[in-house]
Parts: C-alpha cells; structure tokens; sequence
C-alpha cells in the first residue's frame, strides 16, 4: 500500500495514558489542521472521551478517528499497515513495547517512542534495525527527554564546529542546569531490574554500545579525584556532577556518530559525549555522586525495588498540571574543537523549556512526529532503520522552536 493510499498519517498508540494525552493535545493544538491521524487503545470507551475533550481544544481541526488494538501480533499488523508512522507511548517499552517495533519493521511504517531503556533499546537494535532500513521504516526510539536534548544539542554543535572551524568536535558536555525528576523514569528503571540481568544492563550502558561501529579510544582519561569524587569543573558551565541519565543519552548521541560515518563523518575521528548535573559546589556534587552510586548498587535488591515501587508513578499515570505549571527545563552544553592547541575553539548551547518534563516529551513526540511526515531529513537520505533523534536535523530542531523550546548556538570568544 502506497504512502498516499493509507488511511492516516499518524496514528498515536496509547493515547488515554498520561504520556499518550499530553502528546494527543499537542497535535490537536499546534500541528497541521489537515493531518489525517487516529488514537489508538484497548478501550474504545476511553478513547472516545478523549476524542470529545480534544474537540474542545480545537473544534476547526479534522478530529482523530479511533482505533481499537490490543498487543496482538495481527491486531497490531492491522493497525500499522492503516497509518505512515506510530507514536507509540505504551511502557514499560520492555514489556509491551517489542510487539509494535516488529510490527512497523516489518510493514515498512515509521515508529517513535520516549524509552529511556537501554537494554532493550539495544536488543531492538540488534532484531530489528536491518529489517527495518529494508523496508524503508524510520524508527526513533528515546526521542523524549531521553535522549533527544542530548542528541540535538551534540549535532548542533558539531555541525557549527564543522561549518565555522573546518575541523571535528573532540568532546560536547552537556550539563541539566534545570529540571525535575521524572518518577515514571524511576518506575522503569526498577521494571528492567526485574526483567533483565545486571549483566545484560551493564553491557547496554557502556559508552559506545549502540553505536554500529567502535568508538574511538580516549586519548585523556578523566583524572583520578573526577572518577572516585564525580565531580567535574567546566568553563561556562559550573561544577558539575554525575547525571542520572548520562550514560543512557550518551549511548544514543554515540549511535548517531557511528550512524554517520564514525570518524569520518563531521563528528570527527575523536569525538566523545559526556553529560552531567550543575550543583552549587564540589561538596553538593560529590554527595550527589555518592548517592546515586549508592542507589544503584541499593536498587538491585529486590527487596528495596518492591518498596520504591509504592512511591512512583505507575505506568500511565504522572504529576498535574497544577504541580508542574511551575517547573523548567535547562540544558547547557560545551562543545570542543578537535584542535591540536593549549586552548581549543569552543562553542556553547542553551536548550530550554518553561513546563514539565512530560509535557516537553508528548511535544518531542508529535514534532518529531510531523517532521518526518511533512519534512525532508538526514533519517529520510538515510533510507530508515532505528536511528536517533539527531538525525531529523534541523527542520526537527526548527519545529521544536516554533512550538516553544529555547534554542540557540554560538561559538565563544575564548
């Protein structure tokens, strides 16, 4: 079935559960009048009276149609054949998730998502991605506060390194200056304890796993009192200390240098990510260091994640509106040229969101989303395959400007 022949553009997979509703109000209110899409669910009971609250968001625009569908292989198949692309945001990605990438792999439909689940990103890697680049399917997974920030920001700096220098990026550091904790992060990360092995995580959260071909080696290891304390002093940045994502947005923004050519691509033969949390001073960031080593090593009980599990979000539920009217969201990043000198070429970003940090990923979701439909992308001359938020570029980045992210590049005087 051509693309021109499918019933709709979009269909939005989970859409009466937090992530899902937040993502459905987006599209009803900022994304194309004439885009042709459907929510889809177990309940058509719940499905149409998310349809009735979203006409009174905007009742000019061409309504949603309604899709019934449960994690059934042919139910599913049905489902994705109808549509050009799925959101997909029913998680845990790891237990519900691998039905719907094989389903859009294998009938060539776009697929995006909001994981932050290493482990079973990589395992979809490994089955899927192949299949999917043959069939034409552009599959982004952790395009949400995982890992998108990260994987945007990197690009964007490499590219202006490379289009005003002449030369590679040799490390971006990315730091939160601004966020709050997501507790539905917390209750996945305590779902893949249980389903994978510490084995099978370690191996997924190692720097250049994702990526198709093998990372460059350090040519600087990060000093003995950064490894034992975590803390980290940046230029224009702060101190710093260690991120509880880092190592997950790392994998990706790694991927997306090993998708474009490794070494030879405009990244640079010496290129390496690292992220982190600006804190006050050295003392805050080495507590903080502390305590997320010590929680990761206390999590692994499964004991101590049967307690935690009592105090988070569960699946499909998060914080009201009321409770995240106030919250923003701040990345700062450093990006430095792979010059040869005592002080190097160095640019800076800022990326920066006034709202919650759901509310910023269902807007990920439907941008990324109309970008891949409407625009013309590195992901598009790629041919498909699971790729990375990077890979929409600059028309994604633009779009994301228009609905409301602080965006913005330079390079710096010194």
């Amino acid at each position: 079935m051509s693309a021109e022949s499918k019933q709709y553009e979009l269909v939005l997979f989970g859409a009466t559960g937090y992530t899902g509703r937040l993502c459905a109000e987006h599209i009803t209110t900022h994304l194309p009048t004439d885009l042709k899409w459907a929510v889809a669910g177990r309940s058509a009971s719940k499905l149409s009276a998310l349809v009735q609250e979203l006409k009174l968001l905007n009742p000019d625009r061409r309504q949603p149609g309604i899709e019934t569908a449960q994690l059934d292989k042919q139910e599913l198949s049905n489902l994705v054949q109808k549509t050009r692309l799925v959101i997909n945001t029913v998680g845990p990605y790891h237990l519900y998730g691998t039905p719907v990438v094989e389903a859009c792999a294998n009938n060539g439909t776009h697929y995006l998502d909001v994981t932050g689940e290493s482990p079973w990103v990589l395992d979809m890697v490994r089955k899927y991605h192949e299949i999917a680049k043959r069939n034409g399917a552009i599959m982004i997974p952790q395009i949400g506060i995982e890992s998108a920030p990260s994987d945007l920001v990197s690009w964007s700096l490499a590219s202006l390194i490379r289009d005003q220098l002449s030369v590679g990026t040799k490390e971006v550091i990315m730091s939160m200056h601004e966020s709050t904790p997501s507790g539905g992060t917390m209750a996945t990360v305590l779902s893949i304890l249980d389903s994978y092995s510490l084995k099978s995580v370690a191996e997924s959260m190692k720097p250049w796993a994702l990526s198709p071909i093998p990372g460059p080696k350090l040519l600087e290891r990060p000093s003995v009192s950064q490894r034992l304390l975590g803390t980290r002093n940046v230029a224009d940045l702060g101190t710093l200390t260690t991120s509880f994502t880092g190592t997950t947005n790392r994998s990706t923004v790694h991927r997306t240098w090993g998708l474009l050519g490794g070494g030879s691509s405009f990244y640079g033969p010496r290129f390496h990510y690292s992220e982190y949390m600006e804190v006050r001073n050295v003392f805050i960031g080495v507590a903080v260091h502390f305590l997320i080593a010590v929680s990761m090593v206390v999590i692994a009980l499964p004991p101590v994640r049967w307690l935690l599990e009592k105090f988070v979000y569960a699946p499909g539920q998060g914080p009201t509106k009321v409770a995240t009217s106030k919250e923003r969201i701040e990345y700062r990043t450093i990006a430095i040229a792979d010059q040869d000198t005592a002080t190097p070429k160095r640019a800076f970003a800022k990326m920066s969101y006034e709202g919650g940090t759901y509310y910023l990923t269902g807007m990920f979701l439907a941008e990324g989303a109309i970008t891949i439909l409407r625009d013309q992308t590195l992901a598009h001359r790629f041919g498909g395959g699971i790729l990375t938020p990077a890979m929409l570029g600059q028309p994604f980045i633009d779009r994301l400007r228009r609905a409301g992210v602080v965006y913005e590049t330079r390079l710096l005087a010194h």
